[in-house]
């Protein structure tokens, strides 16, 4: 049977009432610890159950000649009745003297610790059930870990089956002072220990009779003690969209608010994209056509926008002023539950909010065995360990650190189309691309000057139009070669021609730029803008640069987007160390340069690229007369076709 989420009975559902605290709890436990018979008492004893379920129930357990056990009032599955044990991750309400909660029983043995993290990542508090009379297990310290990875800090342990082991308080001390000492090697600081029998009703809602050594809080008692998360609206504004609908001739906007307030006339920034825009309407569910100017966390709602923006489903929506960081590389503290180990430069498929992303797994900082909590170095994470590791994302995303905005700081990792591992991002000492992604002017009182010459008139008079011919690449491939050999050869036919290479530009404009993921970023946006600058002059500019990130070249294309031409000089990692004329991949191997793209840090070839001139198979020679062929097309040809009046663009879409 496949281990997915449901839901109790209609009938054991009840309405929340808005006046009243919501506190979302999950219960975990080693398998057979007796969770399900807990929920079940305390539905019991909380009077959470409709008239005549219990009566029903034992009805049925008469009819079939079994014994009544408290977790029938929530075992919704014959399956689960038959084997005894709970599958599935299972979602009930009750109400207690101070506030409704939401009760998430989380399935305890190995094979379904992933509905765990499910079941728990939405958690405001946790109870951990450790039997007496077995004392604590594997399972129990993995859950402690997991509750602590997935950001739970409100934990109470309960101690069960006190009845089994004659309600003895040395038995409770001591596991009480063995938990809470692995507890704290992970982090933990448990909130209490409670000593309970749940098929007894020991302490679930009153103070035992049998227990009178015990002093602490019952278990609902508990419940109506845990703090409640702050208000999800009081916090920055997250709208990730689910899906755009054209509807009645407008663009509306889908998706659930998770966190903060949203009204008509706010200024939105969407991510990673950068783009601002105001608010025009708000179309919320189930009341079309009443008008509402603010909703707020929770709420599932449609929106329209004042411009006709590029907006997609993954894309989140935030104020300008507490917007998310954008990035392509994450810190995450993960739980693996995949059959296959996770390994160092593998990708895998990332669920974040609405957005499915693709991420290579950059390094891996340490494994934390949850069994002996030892740090040791690996390049592979087997099942059932955390790990520290670093991601590399195909494009920006983004993401807040869990500690901040825990809907945006946690995510879920699949393998094979199946949930693997889930996590939690740190943003410690990340760098965020927004600044690089489109950094705003800060001089004040400037202003565009027209110099009274057009491109059309420079096109003319240089018999070509000016353009980016953006060579990208492995070191080694033969960008530079090529640079050179083309520039000469447009230079001998008259053309203005200037190539921009990596190492020489290096020495002057980027002199204080080193090889960082975000000075990289930074290198790039500086060459961007100084080759735009050449090509609205009316230059063929050839840029000479590995870029090996997509989003930079995309950045570069944004910049001037009608001179763009993205060639995508191939040649494979094998084929480049080969050559080495420089011996740099040698130094590479050998660690002494670090962040060396194609081995210690990555390259994204083009997708879609305007050219690919393949240099391991094809000669210089005949790749330069490629490239030669391509600008006669493209930039002298149309020239041509000008007149005074315009100009025949060319816009490539290739990054």
């Amino acid at each position: 049977m496949k281990a997915t989420e449901k839901k109790i009975a209609p009938e054991l559902l009840h309405e929340s009432d808005q006046s009243r605290q919501q506190l979302k709890l999950v219960i975990v436990g080693h398998v057979d610890h007796g969770k399900s018979t807990l929920v079940g008492r305390l539905l019991h004893d909380t009077h959470s159950l409709p008239d005549g379920k219990m009566e029903a129930i034992q009805a049925s357990c008469k009819k079939r000649g079994m014994p009544f056990e408290w977790s029938f009032l929530m075992d919704a599955l014959q399956t689960e009745r038959d084997q005894g044990i709970t599958i599935d991750t299972t979602q009930i309400w009750l109400r207690t003297a101070q506030r409704d909660v939401v009760i998430i029983d989380a399935p305890g043995h190995k094979e379904f610790l992933k509905n765990m993290i499910t079941g728990a990542s939405q958690a405001d508090a946790a109870l951990v059930l450790i039997d007496a009379k077995e004392g604590i297990r594997e399972q129990s310290k993995r859950h402690g870990y997991l509750l602590h990875l997935l950001g739970v800090r409100q934990i109470a342990v309960l101690v069960n089956k006190m009845d089994m082991v004659d309600y003895a308080e040395n038995t409770f001390r001591a596991i009480e002072k063995e938990y809470r000492e692995y507890l704290k090697t992970v982090g933990v600081e448990p909130t209490c220990f409670i000593p309970i029998s749940a098929r007894e009703g020991d302490c679930i809602a009153e103070h035992s009779a049998k227990m009178k050594w015990y002093k602490g809080e019952s278990v609902t008692r508990m419940l109506d003690l845990f703090k409640v998360a702050e208000p999800e609206d009081h916090q920055p504004l997250r709208f990730p969209i689910q899906d755009v609908y054209k509807f009645d001739e407008r663009r509306i906007l889908a998706g659930r608010i998770e966190s903060g307030t949203l009204k008509v006339g706010d200024t939105l920034l969407f991510s990673p994209t950068n783009t601002k825009v105001k608010v025009a309407s708000i179309e919320a569910w189930p009341m079309p056509g009443k008008p509402i100017t603010q909703v707020s966390a929770g709420q599932s709602v449609g929106i329209t926008l004042t411009d006709q923006i590029f907006v997609e489903r993954g894309h989140i929506a935030s104020h300008v002023e507490s917007a998310p960081v954008i990035t392509n590389v994450f810190r995450a503290r993960i739980f693996w539950l995949g059959h296959k180990p996770l390994e160092v430069e593998k990708r895998y498929k990332i669920k974040l909010a609405t957005s499915e992303i693709m991420a290579e797994v950059r390094s891996i900082e340490h494994v934390i065995d949850s069994d002996t909590l030892a740090q040791v170095k690996a390049t592979s994470v087997t099942r059932g360990n955390v790990a520290e590791v670093t991601f590399r994302a195909r494009g920006l995303v983004s993401v807040d650190d869990f500690n901040t905005n825990p809907k945006l700081g946690r995510f879920v990792i699949l393998q094979d189309y199946d949930v693997a591992g889930g996590g939690i991002i740190s943003l410690e000492g990340i760098f965020d691309q927004r600044a690089s992604a489109s950094p705003e002017v800060k001089s004040k009182n400037i202003f565009d000057v027209d110099f009274g010459v057009t491109p059309q008139q420079r096109a003319v008079m240089n018999g070509h139009l000016g353009g980016i011919l953006w060579f990208t690449g492995l070191s080694g491939s033969g960008k530079s070669t090529i640079a050179k050999l083309l520039q000469k050869r447009l230079f001998d036919k008259g053309y203005h021609v200037y190539g921009l290479d990596g190492d020489n530009i290096r020495k002057g404009l980027n002199r204080d730029l080193g090889f960082s993921p975000e000075d990289r970023s930074e290198n790039i946006r500086r060459v961007g803008e100084v080759a735009a600058l050449f090509a609205q002059a009316g230059t063929i500019v050839i840029s000479s640069f590995i870029s090996p990130y997509r989003e930079d070249r995309r950045k570069v294309r944004a910049m001037a987007p009608d001179y763009f031409h993205n060639v995508y000089i191939k040649a494979s990692i094998e084929a480049c160390e080969k050559r080495d004329t420089k011996g740099l991949y040698k130094q590479a191997r050998e660690g002494k340069i670090p962040e060396f793209t194609g081995v210690s840090a990555p390259y994204e070839e083009p997708e879609n690229p305007d050219l690919v001139i393949d240099t391991e198979h094809e000669s210089i020679e005949d790749c330069v007369e490629k490239l030669l062929k391509y600008v006669e097309h493209h930039l002298v040809d149309p020239v041509k076709n000008i007149t005074m009046d315009g100009v025949s663009d060319y816009v490539g879409t290739g990054i």
